[in-house]
């Protein structure tokens, strides 16, 4: 039986987490490298836990994935929300369930801490993100998403 656990990020996963996130980021998404002082920040604000925090995936020291959760408020539910910016789980472990843990833990910990919802959203492109998505339940929002 697996051994596998999710967790809250600690320090000691935040040179592997990195990693992770640079492959995300890089590799996934293919978006610039951010400087590393941007990601020196952002880490050391999840890891403080006020505004968001970093579930990892690990067996016996081998990281399998991560989440990031961050918390907002929603005027239209006038309560505190949180958004699950990121679900990514490393090639060699997709398929094998590591996602839907890291999504649990998520819908867990919102419920656990008293948010109203969690939210989400995914890339166009992704079908195999909105496939997992449907399937542990997800509906898609009223909303478009818009950058500028």
């Amino acid at each position: 039986m697996s051994r596998m656990a999710v967790r809250k990020a600690q320090a000691a996963d935040q040179t592997a987490l990195r990693e992770m996130m640079l492959e995300y980021i890089v590799d996934f998404y293919q978006r610039p490298e951010p400087a590393a002082e941007k990601l020196d920040r952002l880490q050391a604000m999840l890891l403080q836990g006020d505004n968001g925090l970093q579930l990892v995936a690990e067996e016996d020291g081998v990281y399998q994935g991560f989440a990031t959760l961050y918390f907002t408020y929603s005027t239209l539910r006038a309560d505190r929300i949180v958004t699950m910016n990121d679900l990514y789980v490393l090639e060699a472990y997709r398929g094998s369930g590591v996602a839907e843990k890291l999504f649990k833990a998520c819908v867990a910990f919102t419920r656990e801490h008293g948010f109203a919802i969690m939210q989400w959203e995914t890339n166009q492109e992704n079908s195999r993100a909105q496939r997992f998505y449907e399937k542990m339940g997800g509906q898609l929002g009223d909303g478009l998403h818009y950058v500028i």
